[in-house]
């Protein structure tokens, strides 16, 4: 029976009898692989801490010919997103990202097909979480460069309706996958994206992950490119992620959170004199 090692991501893990996991992994050679953790749901398992979405790690696996699923020997992390607890801005919305992103690839990444390209983004965004990138920033980045190497992120350089600059910022109309100058724009709208989010994209597209400290991009224009973003990715997938749907009832919990503080800490200096409530 051969034995492969590889560089590879943990894509996602689900329960196989009594003790054992199958492990969805892409590697950097071979592409997309299941194989099985014997093991991996004991207590004193080997796998241990080892198993989280988009860990990037060293997997040696025995492989048997016509066979569906792998046997995985062992896995060795090099970089995981626990490593980002405490370091991003926000636990969960870090842990929560690393699923979303390792969904992402498991839906685009084919069968036994090596795709280094997209192995790479995957090992170079792990990398930027781990090392305590923002969140929102990396996520939008991932996103632009993953629709892009499928080749399915609209042109950003110039408008596809008359070829004119995107000086006014862009609009995606409602029923199209492509950005629009608003001089072009139809009757019905769209999807409005800033000039400052077409900034972000296009420095994005010149940049690693961990150069994203030195890109601009605000609240309000990361919110437009995820809004865009998620739109082009159900019309390709033709179905929301479940990482998706965590993501969002984090956000809504985050939010009434803070929400809640800023309630309390008006209420607190109300009676102060001469002194202005803060956010």
């Amino acid at each position: 029976m051969p034995v492969y090692t590889s560089d590879a991501l943990i894509l996602r893990t689900y329960k196989l009898g009594e003790a054992d996991r199958i492990v969805v992994f892409l590697t950097r050679d071979r592409g997309k692989k299941r194989g099985v953790a014997r093991g991996a749901r004991r207590a004193r398992s080997k796998f241990i801490g080892t198993l989280e979405p988009l860990t990037r790690a060293g997997v040696a696996y025995y492989e048997r010919e016509l066979r569906d699923l792998v046997r995985i020997n062992y896995v060795e992390p090099q970089s995981s997103p626990l490593a980002a607890i405490g370091r991003a801005q926000g636990d969960a919305a870090a842990l929560g990202h690393a699923a979303y992103f390792a969904e992402l690839i498991d839906e685009w990444a084919p069968e036994a097909h090596a795709d280094e390209r997209l192995y790479r983004l995957g090992a170079s965004v792990i990398d930027a979480l781990a090392g305590g990138a923002a969140v929102p920033r990396l996520a939008r980045y991932f996103e632009f460069w993953l629709l892009r190497l499928q080749g399915v992120y609209p042109q950003v350089s110039s408008c596809p309706g008359c070829g004119g600059a995107f000086d006014g910022g862009a609009v995606m109309p409602p029923r199209d996958s492509h950005y629009l100058c608003r001089r072009c724009v139809p009757a019905a709208g769209g999807t409005t994206l800033s000039i400052e989010a077409l900034r972000f994209l296009r420095s994005a597209a010149a940049c690693a992950p961990e150069a994203l400290d030195g890109v601009a991009l605000d609240e309000a224009p990361a919110r437009e490119l995820e809004t865009v973003h998620r739109r082009l990715i159900h019309v390709h997938l033709e179905k929301e992620l479940k990482s998706a749907r965590v993501l969002r009832e984090i956000s809504q919990e985050s939010h009434g959170s803070r929400g809640a503080d800023l309630r309390v800490s008006h209420g607190a200096h109300a009676f102060e004199p001469g002194r202005q409530p803060t956010d």
